[in-house]
């Protein structure tokens, strides 16, 4: 897959809820770096997606990532978000790596969508887990991509507008 683009990709929040975060290993750097990627999709015209897996039993999308979302959530039972993004490259960040995370990037790749899963706005409740699927998913075709690797990618150079900007969102 070529570099990321902001015009081409579409951030993808996948279940970052209320009653689930408190039982994620890493949890405090993935809701960082997913509120890092909400505001600079937000200010670079990227479209975001959230979702949110039954959210009578886990709860709303945790705060400070709701107040920075600019739709409400997809609810969904299934742990595969069903969702399409035509001609849009997926960059997806969220809870659980290994199971809503998962299922979801595959069933973007089977229906053949690019898809980038940020690896450091991803977890699960064990490291291994979160492991594991990143690597299931690389086997996919999937890029496994960081927080900074996005919003610079998105930049595509410094001479944007909204460099100084978003370069705060990294520093």
């Amino acid at each position: 897959m070529p570099l990321l683009t902001a015009g081409s990709s579409v951030l993808l929040v996948v279940d970052l809820q209320e009653r689930l975060m408190p039982a994620i290993s890493g949890a405090p750097r993935v809701l960082e770096n997913a509120a890092r990627l909400v505001q600079a999709a937000t200010r670079l015209d990227v479209a975001v997606t959230t979702t949110e897996q039954d959210p009578d039993k886990l709860g709303p999308t945790v705060e400070p990532v709701a107040a920075l979302l600019p739709s409400p959530a997809v609810t969904k039972s299934t742990f595969a978000a069903d969702l399409s993004f035509p001609g849009r490259t997926v960059v997806v960040c969220g809870c659980e790596a290994h199971v809503c995370v998962l299922s979801t990037v595959l069933a973007l790749r089977a229906s053949g969508h690019d898809v980038a899963v940020v690896a450091d706005a991803v977890g699960s409740r064990s490291p291994e887990n979160r492991d594991a699927a990143l690597a299931r998913m690389r086997a996919h075709g999937v890029d496994v991509v960081t927080t900074e690797m996005v919003v610079f990618e998105w930049l595509g150079s410094s001479q944007d507008p909204a460099f100084r900007e978003v370069q705060k969102l990294i520093k």
